[in-house]
């Protein structure tokens, strides 16, 4: 489920599901919680990947919609915005929906030239917090964000790297290999400008009325019906309760 490695002061992080797309579960969100915190207790950097031609297919449908997912989800996300060294995501192929917060709450990401990024979660029913939200729209811009969130674009590579999702174009070879020049620099000097970049205010507290709508989409009819729609294979029928 998860392969960890480690050459010199750079741990890479493995996600090895590919018999699901490295899609995450209860399960893959604990261990990777896990072994961020771990490697963080003596790495210069993390690189976070997948196993095969998908970085993540984002949150397992066959268990996204439970509260205790959801917890863990953030646990995680929140673990790999707050250790004190530099996260790297190398995104090996596709990100999608929570593939695509594990990659916002890195500090760094290369995508290889044929990754792209989507968030679809309108089309299951559901919504995403207000941290991928903001945190989206700080990095790539309000416009390409709300055509990611509203109008469900993909982002190719090229088109990430021009709106300032990706940093480079590249393999996970060139990641690790960024990886060792930047575990050479002042740790205290990068563990201080990673608290800086990450006080952009997407951890505000959401307002009564975020809260209850985020609530009201995962508990909706509608996304009883995405699930079920999934199941007979057929386009799903909202309805807006």
């Amino acid at each position: 489920m998860l392969a960890v490695s480690r050459d010199g002061d750079v741990v890479t992080i493995e996600l090895q599901r590919p018999e699901r797309r490295n899609a995450l579960n209860e399960e893959l969100v604990g261990r990777l919680r896990e072994a961020v915190v771990t490697a963080a207790a003596d790495a210069r950097v993390i690189i976070l990947t997948g196993q095969g031609t998908v970085f993540s297919a984002g949150a397992d449908l066959n268990g996204v919609y439970s509260e205790s997912f959801l917890d863990g989800l953030m646990g995680m996300l929140s673990a790999i915005e707050s250790v004190p060294v530099p996260v790297i995501a190398a995104l090996n192929g596709p990100a999608l929906g929570g593939g695509v917060q594990l990659a916002l709450a890195a500090d760094l990401r290369v995508m290889a030239a044929d990754a792209y990024i989507g968030i679809p979660a309108a089309k299951i029913g559901v919504s995403v917090d207000r941290w991928t939200v903001r945190r989206l729209a700080s990095i790539i811009g309000g416009g390409p964000a709300r055509s990611i969130l509203l109008g469900l674009d993909t982002v190719s590579a090229t088109d990430a790297y021009t709106f300032g999702f990706a940093n480079r174009i590249g393999t996970l070879s060139d990641a690790q290999g960024w990886a060792k020049s930047i575990a050479e620099l002042a740790p205290l000097s990068l563990r201080h400008l990673k608290l800086a970049l990450n006080d952009d205010g997407t951890r505000d507290p959401q307002s009564p009325a975020q809260r209850d709508a985020l609530e009201a989409a995962w508990t909706s009819n509608d996304a009883q019906e995405a699930r079920l729609a999934r199941q007979e294979k057929r386009p799903a029928k909202f309805e807006g309760h």
